[in-house]
């Protein structure tokens, strides 16, 4: 099948699932799939499969979604109040870490991805209807895995959860609550069993789906957050299942770093997992983050219909970027603003301005803020563009093969590949892309400390954070990558340290709280500690 035909599959049955929680799978779908009026062959097993990843845009981009929770309740975008306008709610408490079991990110993650879960059982239950087909043990070993990557999601944000891994459940079937450390063994149990049978394949053919290399990403991200997960370090682990993408020779960086968040971003060799979009087959599912962090008068400068403006990027982080770094413009708007016919935009009698500072969360001006613009906004668009989302890219295997390497006293090793991953960043400066050992290992430069009115009180600085010059690499690569929160807990951070009007506030705050919703339609989940 064509890249753009399976595109168009995947975008057409995006809701062709439903959404509804695992604790309450009443409904006994397998039903309508089982009647005589059903009747699947061989010839459908693309449609069969297709939920089940179609479902992972709305994991993503769906509103309140995967994006924000790893990225508002980090030290890098926040969506504060805006003076006259709204937003701040339910945003701050992602911001301040005060959020409860009603938490709408919360309970929108757990549907979401359990509807994920159940896409996979689904087909899995149709596929094995079928009786013996080509390519039938390859795709049910790519379901399972799948299903494994919508559980490291559930782990890495609940740990406690649920494992169910039929779709032929009886009537009213309320699913046990499994721990944190069983969650982990099924996930390592299934990536590892149906390794064998995924492809090994980097192409169009396999664009979007999950292969080896996806699944040992997957695999290493595990491995590499094993300590904050169950209490034992596995940096060989990591180290081995990157090294396994990186010996394979099918991905590279891409010469510009840009190009990896493009309008036509599709099947780039960059990209070793991601979610496919199309602007014709799935309107409204990625749209909303221009609007959200754009002011209104930023509509001229794309030519696009008028944004809501809340989302910001958090001044002290902003501060870290070194000027030559590239990527400060690549993925943050500031400055004085300009039409997209090269006039100054005018807001009254003067010119329109992004100013990198923050008087409060609780009472910021319109144009406070930078504004996050990583994934490129395509002049005159009014419905999605068609930037694809890498859910794991090669710079991020680099990545975590560097981070094991320092933790494991090759501070050196690390170095080189930090080194290389920068370089496309620092073509104006060459210079400045080399990093050191020494520098990875040694402290952060964001200026940690309550924030307000421009100034910095309560300093803390990050001086004393291990490894701090690494975690701000990891920042400044993989900003608006769902990778920030999950970098501050392994690093230490995320319950220490102030930023903005953050404040520490409970070392429970690591996993989110089992949402409520789902409590109390399913009476065997208990309730994560602290809430």
């Amino acid at each position: 099948m064509k890249i753009t035909n399976m595109k168009r599959l995947l975008s057409g049955l995006l809701f062709s699932i439903g959404l509804f929680s695992c604790t309450n799978l009443d409904e006994n779908m397998y039903d309508v799939i089982s009647s005589d009026e059903t009747k699947l062959t061989a010839d459908d097993l693309t449609t069969i499969i297709a939920p089940a990843f179609a479902q992972f845009r709305e994991v993503y981009w769906g509103w309140n979604g995967l994006f924000d929770i790893y990225e508002e309740s980090s030290d890098l975008i926040v969506t504060p109040f805006r003076v006259g306008i709204g937003w701040g709610d339910l945003y701050l408490d992602m911001h301040k870490h005060t959020w409860g079991p009603a938490i709408e990110h919360g309970n929108n993650l757990w549907v979401r991805a359990y509807a994920g879960i159940n896409a996979c059982n689904k087909a899995a239950f149709q596929i094995e209807a079928l009786g013996e087909i080509e390519n039938k043990e390859n795709t049910l070993a790519e379901l399972r895995a799948l299903r494994a990557i919508y559980y490291y999601l559930l782990l890495d944000n609940f740990r406690n959860v649920p494992i169910v891994t039929r779709f032929d459940v009886p009537k009213g079937f309320l699913p046990e609550q499994s721990t944190g450390q069983e969650v982990y063994n099924f996930i390592e149990e299934e990536l590892t069993q149906t390794m064998p049978y995924l492809s090994e394949e980097n192409s169009q053919k396999t664009y979007g789906r999950v292969t080896r290399w996806a699944a040992k990403m997957t695999l290493a991200k595990l491995y590499l957050n094993s300590e904050v997960y169950v209490g034992t370090a596995r940096w060989d682990d990591a180290l081995t299942q990157v090294n396994d993408i990186i010996g394979s020779g099918q991905f590279t960086l891409l010469s510009s770093y840009s190009a990896n968040f493009a309008v036509n971003n599709t099947n780039t060799p960059e990209e070793i997992f991601s979610i496919p979009y199309s602007k014709e087959y799935t309107a409204n599912m990625n749209t909303y983050y221009p609007f959200k962090t754009l002011h209104p008068l930023s509509a001229a400068t794309y030519n696009m219909p008028e944004p809501w403006g809340g989302s910001c990027g958090i001044p002290q982080f902003l501060d870290t970027y070194d000027k030559n770094d590239s990527r400060m413009k690549e993925c943050w708007q500031g400055g004085l603003q300009y039409k997209a016919s090269g006039e100054p935009i005018m807001d009254g009698d003067k010119q329109f301005e992004y100013i990198n500072y923050m008087t409060s969360v609780d009472a910021a001006e319109y144009n406070e803020g930078y504004r996050f613009v990583k994934y490129e906004i395509p002049i005159g668009f009014t419905i999605n563009p068609d930037n694809d989302v890498p859910i794991y890219r090669y710079a991020d295997a680099l990545m975590i093969k560097a981070e094991c390497l320092l933790r494991k006293g090759q501070k050196d090793d690390a170095a080189q590949i930090v080194t290389e991953v920068r370089q496309r960043a620092f073509k104006s400066a060459p210079e400045k892309a080399e990093v050191t050992g020494a520098q990875l290992a040694g402290g952060s430069t964001y200026e940690y400390g309550y924030y307000e009115n421009g100034a910095i009180t309560e300093y803390e600085g990050g001086a004393d954070i291990v490894n701090g010059r690494f975690l701000d690499e990891l920042a400044w690569e993989f900003v608006g990558e769902h990778h920030r929160r999950q970098d501050l807990i392994r690093f230490g951070v995320y319950t220490k340290k102030k930023w903005l009007t953050h404040k520490p506030n409970g070392d429970y705050r690591v996993i989110f709280p089992i949402p409520q919703p789902q409590r109390e339609t399913n009476t065997n989940l208990g309730q994560n500690p602290g809430y």
